[in-house]
């Protein structure tokens, strides 16, 4: 099909708004990569995290098997601060979330969290001794049981299970909507039903980082917005660290204190949500226009 008979068919983009050319995900690579120019040096990130990294990534080279995705890749995030990561796909950005909790093959670099070096840690001592969750992508729950059973799933790894009965009736108190169906299996909740289980599954080990990972994938827009005002609580109100990927880039970088921008396993932008959601370049790539 030619590009003038696409001039008059709208198409999404990363964000929420139509574009009326339509770009090829070779192109948005392509165009992408040319804004990685001179690098980001880490003193740059350094300013952004406005305080000692409490998350840090130095030089990090990670990917799977043999197969590099992340070519020499830096990451600062302050304490209580929110960081989301955009670009196109394959750029590395859920390999970034992988490496810091342990899912990936480390060839080099080192992964720190607040001053505590975790790159060789499992997964499971990521999450006890480092205070690092991971919420996956949709699809994450166990259907066949009830939403209580699942939030005791989420506290596998303390010493005793009436701990995470205790835990799990904090966020009941927190959050009413699971109260409510806490005897219903997972598999009647709805879409944002099921992402606020996701995410208050995590919780139950008390967590101080987050990493979330398409926190918006497959949700309506009104549990979209639920699902932020949920994490905006977490950050604001309780002091949580989150490091997002989201592929709806519009939503992502008005949440995020920062935002880094990924093109081919590499660090090509780096700044403020904000600034980079006034970004021309990174608006017509990634914003839908």
């Amino acid at each position: 099909m030619s590009d003038h008979s696409q001039d008059k068919q709208p198409i999404r983009g990363y964000g929420r708004g139509g574009v009326e050319t339509v770009i090829s995900v070779e192109d948005v690579n392509r165009q992408a990569s040319q804004l990685a120019k001179e690098g980001i040096p880490p003193s740059r990130l350094a300013e952004l995290a406005g305080t000692d990294g409490f998350v840090t990534i130095e030089k990090l080279r990670a990917g799977y098997g043999k197969m590099q995705i992340l070519h020499d890749f830096n990451l600062q995030v302050g304490k209580g601060q929110s960081l989301c990561l955009i670009g196109p796909n394959g750029a590395g950005k859920s390999t970034v979330l992988h490496s810091i909790f342990g899912f990936t093959n480390i060839f080099s670099g080192t992964v720190k969290v607040n001053g505590k070096d975790v790159t060789k840690l499992s997964p499971k001592d990521k999450l006890r001794s480092a205070g690092v969750a991971y919420i996956l992508q949709d699809k994450s729950v166990f259907p066949g049981m009830t939403v209580e059973e699942n939030l005791w799933m989420g506290g596998y790894l303390m010493d005793k299970p009436q701990q995470a009965k205790e835990k799990a009736e904090q966020i009941f108190e927190k959050y009413s909507r699971l109260a409510e169906r806490r005897r219903h299996p997972a598999k009647v909740l709805s879409g944002g039903e099921r992402r606020l289980l996701e995410i208050s599954r995590a919780l139950v080990m008390d967590p101080d980082v987050l990493l979330v990972d398409e926190p918006s994938i497959g949700l309506e827009p009104r549990f979209i917005d639920m699902v932020f005002e949920i994490l905006e609580d977490l950050q604001k109100g309780e002091g949580k660290t989150i490091i997002m990927v989201e592929q709806n880039a519009k939503k992502g970088l008005e949440f995020a204190d920062i935002g880094y921008v990924l093109v081919s396993g590499e660090l090509a932008m780096a700044d403020r949500g904000d600034v980079l959601l006034e970004d021309p370049e990174v608006g017509r790539l990634f914003l839908g226009g």
